[in-house]
């Protein structure tokens, strides 16, 4: 059987954000640049069984991470890119420290730590267990996330410009 890929796998359908204003779903057709790490490994203390909360145990990251039209393309500067390795180093320094329970939980913090701190559009975290089980070559999650669009807010200018 073929390992999940995590990487080339297709979008999913329903990712995409919501206009509150018009009160319907708005599909997000910006192309992206993906700059991706597949299977980093690392070890932290997660799960909910009482055997699995004393020692640290192997984990398997995948991750793509979509940015509109990398300007690195054409200036060739780091700065202008998702720096993977400072995205490794995020994601060790993460490992060690999160605090959560589920491999659901510790996704959802290292997508946020990719929009929040890396500048992530739309990311793809797959995250799991490769020696959970005997029997199971590995468990795990896949989430997808969007940076959230903020609406445009005004003030009324009109108000209070006279005085009485």
């Amino acid at each position: 059987m073929d390992r999940f890929d995590a990487i080339r796998q297709p979008l999913f359908p329903d990712a995409m954000g919501f206009d509150a204003a018009a009160q319907q779903p708005i599909r997000d057709t910006t192309p992206m640049d993906i700059v991706y790490i597949e299977g980093l490994t690392g070890s932290t203390v997660i799960g909910i069984d009482t055997s699995e909360l004393h020692a640290p145990q192997p984990v398997r990251i995948s991750l793509a991470i979509g940015v509109p039209a990398i300007r690195a393309c054409t200036t060739d500067r780091i700065e202008d890119t998702i720096n993977y390795a400072a995205v490794r180093e995020a994601l060790h320094a993460l490992l060690a420290t999160h605090g959560v329970r589920l491999l659901e939980a510790l996704a959802e913090q290292i997508a946020q730590l990719l929009i929040a701190d890396f500048g992530a559009h739309w990311v793809r975290v797959s995250l799991a267990k490769p020696a959970k089980f005997d029997d199971v070559e590995s468990v795990g999650v896949l989430i997808e996330r969007r940076r959230v669009r903020r609406g445009a807010s005004y003030a009324s200018l009109g108000e209070g410009l006279i005085p009485n």
